[in-house]
C-alpha cells in the first residue's frame, strides 16, 4: 500500500492530477498521465482526496472542472502502479486489507464527490472501469463523441469497486446499471446520453470550450445559491448510499482476494478467455 498519511502531491512521473485555479472561479483538476491514458491507482486516490480537501477550503473556486490530458480520460485501473497488491498471512488477512482498503478509496472519491463546489466533468475517448466511476461522481458531465464507457470489472472476476453501478442506477435506473455492470461492455457517447449518464455531448474539437464555457457559467451565479442547490439535490439523491458503498467494499474484498480474480488479470494479461470457477 502507499502511505495515506501523506498529503502532498509529487511532481514529475509520480504526479497523477494537477489543479489549476483560474481568475474567474474556476478550478481545473487534470489528470495529468496521457502516456499512461491517465490509469488510475492507489496514489491517483490519495492525490485527489488530497486535492479535495485543498478546494473544499479554497474560496478562489467556485466550480471545479474534472478534465484530461491526452487521447483517454481514464483507461481504467493501472495494474503495474506500485502499492497496488494488498498483502496477507492469509485469505482472510487479505480481504480484511481490501475492504479497508476500498473504505479508505470510497472516503477520497466521497471527499471529492461531496465538495460544496459543484464539479464539471468533461470526458474524451476511453472512460473505463475507476474512470467511468470517477465521472459518474461529477455533477454536471460533457462527453466529446469518441468517448466510450464501460465497468469491465465482472470479466476480470472482480466486482465493480467505487460504487459506479449505484451511481448508474440513480442515474439510469437499476435495469441498466445491472446490464452495464454484469456484461462489462462498452457504450458510446450517445447511448451514455441516451440513459442519462451524460448531460451533453459534442464533437472532440468542441469539448474543452463547451465545458469550459459550462463551468464559468455556474461560477458567476451566486455562491451560496449554488452550493445550497448541490448539497440539497445530492441529499435526496444519494439517500442509502453510504450503506451500500460499505457493502460495495466487502463485495470487492471478496473477489478481490479470490482465485477468480487471479485467473480474471491473469487471462487479459495473456489476451485469452478467463475460465472462472466460483473460488
Amino acid at each position: 500500500m502507499i502511505d495515506t498519511t501523506d498529503l502532498s502531491i509529487p511532481d514529475g512521473d509520480e504526479r497523477r492530477l494537477r489543479l489549476d485555479v483560474e481568475k474567474d472561479g474556476v478550478g481545473v483538476v487534470t489528470l495529468c498521465r496521457p502516456a499512461k491514458l491517465n490509469a488510475w491507482s492507489w496514489e491517483s486516490s490519495r492525490q485527489l482526496g488530497a486535492l479535495a480537501d485543498r478546494i473544499r477550503f479554497d474560496d478562489r473556486i467556485r466550480v471545479v472542472l474534472l478534465r484530461a490530458e491526452g487521447r483517454a480520460f481514464c483507461a481504467g485501473i493501472d495494474v503495474t502502479a506500485p502499492g497496488g497488491g494488498i498483502e496477507g498471512d492469509s485469505r482472510s488477512a487479505r480481504s480484511h486489507a481490501y475492504y479497508e482498503g476500498i473504505r479508505w478509496v470510497h472516503e477520497r472519491f466521497a471527499a471529492f464527490a461531496r465538495l460544496p463546489q459543484p464539479v464539471v466533468a468533461a470526458v474524451q475517448g476511453y472512460c473505463l472501469g475507476f474512470g467511468f466511476e470517477l465521472a459518474l461522481m461529477a455533477d454536471v458531465r460533457i462527453a466529446a463523441d469518441d468517448a466510450v464507457f464501460a465497468l469491465p470489472e465482472a470479466r476480470l472476476g472482480v466486482a465493480v469497486d467505487a460504487g459506479g453501478d449505484l451511481r448508474i442506477a440513480r442515474e439510469a435506473g437499476a435495469g441498466w446499471a445491472k446490464y452495464l455492470a454484469l456484461t462489462g461492455r462498452r457504450i458510446d457517447a450517445d447511448t451514455a446520453h441516451r440513459l442519462h449518464l451524460l448531460q451533453q455531448v459534442v464533437p472532440g474539437d468542441g469539448l474543452a470550450d463547451t465545458a469550459r464555457e459550462l463551468a464559468a457559467e455556474i461560477a458567476a451565479n451566486a455562491p451560496l445559491a449554488v452550493r445550497s442547490v448541490k448539497r440539497d439535490i445530492d441529499t435526496y439523491a444519494d439517500a442509502g448510499l453510504d450503506t451500500a458503498l460499505d457493502r460495495v467494499a466487502m463485495s470487492a474484498a471478496l473477489t478481490l482476494t479470490s482465485d477468480d480474480a487471479t485467473e480474471g488479470f491473469t487471462a487479459r494479461a495473456r489476451r485469452e478467455a478467463p475460465r472462472f470457477r466460483g473460488v
